[in-house]
């Protein structure tokens, strides 16, 4: 940087050098054009040039023999200064006591002097004091450089590591999220707005993952309590029948007791499989096009034996073509029928609808009885839940996945359910998007 500042300033003083010369040229051609005499000449340019002790003048004629001569260089450098000089810009040269100087010439010039003949000009200036100017420049840049690299690293350093520090805050965080501290999360508001969009897409990710995990812990919490209890059963029958020796038919009995709570504990896990497959994304559902009135036909002729049992009243109104999982659908609907007439008091009444829209289709299962418990509406579909009024009236018959699988198979076609309970009637709404069941009869 120092050598580049160098160069440029000492082009300048040669352009400043080869005005001043050139000013010099014309000013001695001007005398010697007035001057009627070589004394007269000598002494208006000892006058001219009183006030430039910097500038050496040379004026000789085609011999090379001087009349004119002003300054400190020595002939020999005077005669090189003639050889060497240009016409046009001056030409740098070194003396031989060292010092170095710029020499301008003009072409051969015809005086008005006497006798009239032709003269060379030849003048040069000493250039000491851009020499001592452009060394005190370098010495100054380079001290300047010197400081300047160690403060600007400083500088760097210190600001890199002022504007890393959202990063390391954000890394500290981020080290303290274990298993067991999930509620940790990245500052948003005390970091630049240029991080704030990271920290905030990490805090969501931890959100997720917070709620994975307790889903997730809950999950084998309720899977262990359910678990256990056809276990124990299992487990007290068998030590109980191997306490002491039996009949044939005792043995017979446990059997029996042992395949149920075995036939119960299968299909505990065969839901607890779809559930975790369906929450998870890993089964999608198999599209194609379901005549929806003709699947509650069909479900409700299977329920009627166990209706007619308790003098239960079912009616069915509504027609619908939707696109979906026929099995999955079917069983759906299955899990809200048997919910119903479990729940719904002898002489009671079991009502199916179906409505469509433009964008939707809505399937409703009312039925009557006592109203679930306000507190309880929030949980009808979680897992293993069971409203406190029906525990120990059905307890044995379910294990509380069947509203749970409800709500997976419609989630996973796209739609939603709700349940209100009010006025002694308990309604199950599923909504499922519209489609266009004649473009799917044409791709079928």
């Amino acid at each position: 940087m120092a050598l580049i500042c160098a160069v440029a300033v000492n082009r300048h003083f040669e352009n400043l050098d080869a005005e001043a010369l050139g000013e010099k040229i014309l000013l001695v051609k001007e005398v010697m054009a007035e001057a009627e005499s070589l004394n007269q000449l000598r002494a208006r340019l000892d006058d001219a040039m009183r006030h430039h002790p910097d500038l050496g003048v040379l004026v000789s004629d085609t011999a090379g023999t001087p009349l004119y001569s002003r300054g400190s260089l020595r002939p020999a450098d005077w005669a090189a200064a003639a050889r060497g000089a240009g016409s046009d810009r001056p030409v740098t040269t070194k003396a031989e006591d060292g010092r170095v100087y710029r020499a301008i010439r003009s072409p051969l010039f015809q005086s008005g002097m006497m006798p009239r003949t032709e003269y060379q000009i030849l003048i040069t200036t000493d250039t000491r004091v851009h020499v001592r100017f452009l060394s005190f420049m370098q010495a100054t840049l380079w001290v300047y450089l010197a400081l300047a690299v160690p403060l600007c690293a400083l500088v760097g350093w210190w600001v890199a590591r002022t504007g890393l520090a959202p990063l390391h805050a954000m890394k500290a965080q981020a080290q303290a999220v274990t298993a067991t501290r999930l509620n940790e999360r990245m500052p948003v508001d005390s970091v630049p707005v240029e991080l704030a969009v990271l920290a905030q897409s990490l805090n969501d990710m931890l959100d997720r993952l917070q709620s994975d995990f307790r889903r997730l812990t809950d999950f084998s919490a309720e899977l262990a309590h359910e678990l256990r209890t056809p276990i124990g059963n299992v487990l007290t029958q068998a030590q109980v029948a191997l306490a002491q020796p039996r009949d044939a038919g005792f043995y017979r009995s446990v059997l029996e007791s042992v395949a149920e709570e075995l036939d119960r504990l299968a299909r505990t896990v065969a839901d607890m499989l779809l559930l975790a497959r369906a929450e998870h994304g890993a089964w999608l559902p198999r599209r194609a096009p379901i005549d929806l009135a003709h699947e509650v036909r069909t479900l409700l002729d299977f329920y009627e034996a166990p209706a007619a049992d308790k003098w239960i009243t079912m009616a069915f109104a509504g027609n619908a073509q939707i696109q979906g999982d026929v099995l999955m659908l079917r069983r759906a609907i299955s899990n809200l029928l048997s919910n119903a007439l479990r729940h719904v008091p002898e002489g009671g009444d079991v009502r199916v609808e179906i409505s469509e829209s433009a964008d939707e289709v809505r399937l409703t299962v009312a039925n009557t009885g006592p109203d679930i418990d306000a507190a309880a509406l929030p949980h009808v579909f979680d897992r293993f839940f069971r409203a406190p009024t029906s525990r120990d009236a059905v307890a044995s018959e379910g294990a509380g996945l069947g509203l749970s699988i409800v709500r997976a198979i419609i989630v996973a076609h796209g739609g939603t359910v709700s349940v209100s309970s009010t006025g002694g009637q308990t309604r199950f709404t599923l909504v499922l998007p519209q489609v266009n069941t004649s473009a799917l009869t044409g791709r079928a």
